[in-house]
């Protein structure tokens, strides 16, 4: 498998992972192959192009800030979210950049760096355009950031794609179905998928839960102790998110919307003794804390876990903490967590495995097919880990994630002002309740339904081909232009 579990879920900082963590990590790329051309001490001049989607909601989603962060050698996965402003500010300031932290050049943010509002790139909807003169001499590089903080050149696009094309092909011959799914041996130890059916006859074939045949094909990678631990450091960045959104002392968000913070007010007032929510729907009220809390963070620019993506970042999170709250019961939900190690990495697993279908079959890019690829599939995602740990099979797993994305098909994304704060924090709130009554809905049954994930991944791929560019992330559709901002 070319994606691995660790993929779908990163360590980075808000709000967007196509808009801030991928150009982060392109700008990094480009340094990074500049020092290795051994071309890095011989550059004069840097310019940075934003198009498509980057460029018409870039500033709100800190695009601008993400790129001067890379170009001067920052990582999201171990940057200080609160040294990104001064850096910024410098930089503004001095008129130059620390280019790789080794090499000062003059940089005027004004016409350095373009927002291309109208204009895109041919690969994909988030495209950015580098280029250096070092002696003379013009470098240019394209990158795209397709999703969940991925970032790809032209070259490995169109690879993707040939990739893609051809194992369709092969899907599609002779002998392909379920009695075909290729078993373990042909690249390694991997027991190869690359749609639910097949994952499901893998399943079946080898005797493993989803979570177990992932396992297998991450030892490819790494050890199984490095795996479990990395995977609880996920799960710890993700339980700190959950305690910093619940203890800001910031009244409101940064931006131009003035978006109040309602994690904080509403942990206290759930944590009253005589607190009881109306109609006994206590553990609802803690998920929408939970999800809206990390939201919260990711919209200020804090450090989250990329699950898929960091608009649909608070799913995940929130079923988790409901897990560990109301299923194992656990802690108090943002301090030390109960839950087993053993169900956190069951969860994830399931849930990875799940993100990789989408990623392969269609997108967790919002700027490619709307929300329903960023809240849909996180939601789906979450619904296949809950199920999982609650002892569903890999086909109730299945049903379950094929649940929460049906009822997501369509979501559009219109970020009001171009910040990932309206509707997108409630969003979340709304899609982690949806994924605990999909799995619940799953465990009621034997994992036979009608329709399947892969109809609806192929769903969403479709509507997401047909959806007008306006509702996918470039703020100038939906909600963004029906709502006045204050």
């Amino acid at each position: 498998m070319a994606l691995g579990v660790l993929d779908l879920f990163s360590i980075g900082i808000g709000p967007s992972s196509s808009h801030t963590v991928g150009p982060m990590r392109a700008a990094v790329r480009f340094v990074d192959e500049l020092a290795a051309e051994g071309l890095l001490d011989r550059v004069d001049a840097i310019r940075v192009g934003l198009f498509g989607s980057l460029g018409a909601t870039g500033i709100g989603h800190g695009s601008d800030s993400a790129v001067l962060a890379g170009l001067s050698g920052k990582e999201p996965e171990t940057l200080d979210p609160d040294s990104v402003s001064p850096l910024v500010a410098r930089v503004r300031e001095e008129g130059t950049l620390s280019l790789g932290g080794r090499r000062d050049v003059p940089f005027d943010v004004r016409s350095d760096l373009t927002l291309h509002l109208r204009e895109s790139l041919p690969g994909h909807p988030n495209g950015m355009r580098i280029s250096a003169e070092a002696a003379g001499e013009l470098i240019e590089r394209e990158y795209y950031s397709v999703g969940g903080g991925f970032v790809v050149t032209a070259e490995e696009l169109a690879a993707e794609k040939d990739a893609a094309e051809a194992i369709d092909a092969a899907a599609s011959g002779p002998g392909s179905g379920e009695d075909s799914a290729r078993g373990p041996g042909r690249d390694g130890d991997v027991i190869e998928f690359s749609t639910a059916d097949e994952l499901l006859a893998q399943c079946r074939a080898h005797g493993l839960s989803i979570a177990d045949l992932m396992a297998v094909n991450e030892r490819v990678r790494r050890t199984d102790e490095n795996l479990r631990a990395r995977l609880l450091v996920i799960w710890a960045v993700m339980r700190e998110c959950v305690h910093n959104g619940c203890t800001r002392a910031e009244t409101t968000l940064p931006g131009g919307l003035k978006v109040r913070r309602r994690a904080p007010e509403l942990k206290v007032k759930l944590e009253a003794a005589d607190y009881r929510a109306s109609g006994s729907l206590d553990a609802l009220e803690w998920v929408n804390l939970y999800a809206l809390a990390v939201n919260e963070e990711n919209a200020s620019g804090g450090r989250i876990v990329t699950a898929p993506t960091n608009g649909a970042a608070g799913i995940i999170p929130a079923v988790l903490h409901y897990m560990d709250r109301f299923v194992t019961g656990g802690s108090d939900g943002e301090g030390d967590a109960s839950v087993s190690d053993d169900a956190v990495v069951q969860f994830l697993l399931t849930a990875g495995a799940i993100g990789i279908l989408f990623k392969r079959n269609a997108s967790i890019s919002g700027a490619e097919v709307g929300c329903q690829g960023e809240v849909g599939s996180a939601c789906a995602m979450a619904a296949a880990g809950l199920c999982a740990v609650l002892g569903g099979t890999p086909e109730q797993v299945e049903n379950a994630a094929e649940i929460g994305l049906e009822h997501n098909l369509g979501l559009t994304c219109d970020p009001v002002g171009g910040l990932v704060q309206v509707p997108c924090i409630e969003r979340n709130a709304i899609a982690s309740v949806k994924a605990i009554n999909a799995a619940r809905l799953a465990m009621h049954g034997d994992g036979s339904h009608r329709v399947s994930l892969d109809q609806a991944i192929e769903t969403m791929r479709k509507t997401g081909a047909d959806m007008k560019s306006k509702y996918k992330e470039t703020s100038r559709g939906g909600l963004a232009v029906n709502v006045i901002e204050c």
